[in-house]
């Protein structure tokens, strides 16, 4: 898709050449180096680390990053068009690149300083690290006004405790973008951004969780005991975290709806293929009305999710040069595909039958996989009331 110069002139829905080359490079080596390792880590839990490190050398981790900075320097398109690519192969490898590009590079890029950028960012965006968002706590969800971690600020660092959960990579993070309480009594508004970094006194990882799905995703909570993180490494200024979390989801909403589109794919493919092979009753299964209307329902969600995730990264990418927010865009995809992810998955192992539900092949992978996407970067239920909020003119 063409971004056209001027803001208010209209966009071409046309994929450039520089598009089908960034698509065509992630399917390739989607299909060359995870498929065959997807269902072998995915049995195990372990953390994919050889072909994450492959991503970063192939620029995937920092898509929408300049050069300058580690990036490849590409655009939102480029960037759901790799995203899609990589999840229908596998989710687990999806969500680790979402969480680098959306919610940690993203972020650093847009809200850091010179210093924080050139130190934290140019490694992340180019793989060398991998980065990690921690916003949730054990009692502290959707709602993160009623946080419990606290950062106090001594002379020139801050003192941070508390624990944190459902932080996707943290097991293998080396910088994690930290939101804690600095004052409160303000609830949302006394949220501050740090940058950490996991390797200094204070910080460990506490339980590695056992997920239903995305399971080579690593996960686990970190745990804060008088950590000292200076005060050049918070991200923008104190009770500014609120903000900077929700823009940051945003991004990371367009990003886990591509991986949602992905999955959604792969299930839809694998459904059409085994309805043009599979035999029942003399003939094959695609030929019963029953199964046509399940193609059909898929293929339609499917390419309305497309176009809804599209105008998502358009919005993002016009933003770039308006500063106006793409909220709802995101929102609206995000909920979308995640729920076609769902309806998707649920329809290929039912047309599957029993080998859908045999982990002999990826079918039951993608039921498992899909469910997260109707959780994570705000659940279902919190998309809704996004969107119903925009639309009422509610703050």
């Amino acid at each position: 898709m063409t971004i056209a110069e001027a803001p208010e002139q209209a966009m071409s829905l046309t994929l450039t050449p520089e598009h089908e080359m960034i698509r065509q490079a992630a399917r390739e080596f989607a299909q060359n180096e995870i498929a065959p390792i997807a269902a072998e880590f995915d049995e195990s839990g372990e953390f994919p680390s050889a072909t994450v490190k492959k991503m970063g050398q192939l620029g995937f981790m920092g898509i929408e990053i300049p050069e300058e900075y580690g990036g490849a320097g590409l655009d939102t398109i480029a960037y759901v068009l790799a995203m899609e690519e990589i999840s229908k192969v596998d989710a687990s490898h999806g969500v680790i690149m979402s969480v680098n590009n959306s919610l940690v590079c993203h972020g650093v890029y847009k809200m850091g300083t010179e210093a924080q950028k050139q130190k934290y960012l140019k490694p992340i965006a180019s793989g060398q690290k991998i980065g990690a968002y921690s916003l949730t706590e054990p009692m502290s969800g959707s709602d993160a006004g009623t946080m419990k971690s606290r950062a106090r600020r001594e002379g020139d660092h801050y003192v941070i405790n508390g624990r944190k959960s459902w932080v996707t990579s943290a097991p293998v993070a080396e910088v994690i973008i930290l939101f804690t309480m600095t004052a409160p009594e303000k609830k949302h508004k006394g949220i501050t951004a740090f940058i950490i970094e996991t390797d200094k006194p204070g910080f460990s990882r506490g339980k590695k969780e056992p997920k239903l799905g995305i399971r080579a995703s690593a996960t686990s909570e970190v745990v804060f005991e008088d950590y000292h993180c200076p005060v050049e490494n918070r991200l923008g200024e104190e009770g500014e975290g609120f903000k900077i979390a929700m823009n940051v989801l945003d991004a990371g909403r367009i990003g886990i709806g591509s991986q949602a589109l992905g999955i959604a794919g792969a299930a839809y493919e694998a459904s059409l293929a085994y309805a043009k092979q599979r035999e029942a009753f003399g003939q094959k299964i695609g030929e019963f009305q029953g199964i046509q209307y399940k193609i059909a329902d898929m293929k339609m969600r499917l390419e309305a999710s497309r176009l809804l995730i599209y105008n998502a990264a358009l919005a993002k990418q016009r933003g770039k040069h308006t500063g106006e927010r793409y909220t709802l865009e995101a929102a609206i995809a995000k909920l979308y595909a995640s729920e076609t992810a769902m309806f998707c998955a649920h329809q290929a192992v039912q047309i599957h039958g029993g080998m859908g539900y045999s982990k002999e092949l990826p079918i039951e992978r993608y039921f498992r996989d899909a469910k997260i996407t109707e959780i994570y970067e705000g659940t279902s239920e919190i998309q809704r009331m996004v969107i119903a909020r925009s639309e009422l003119g509610l703050r």
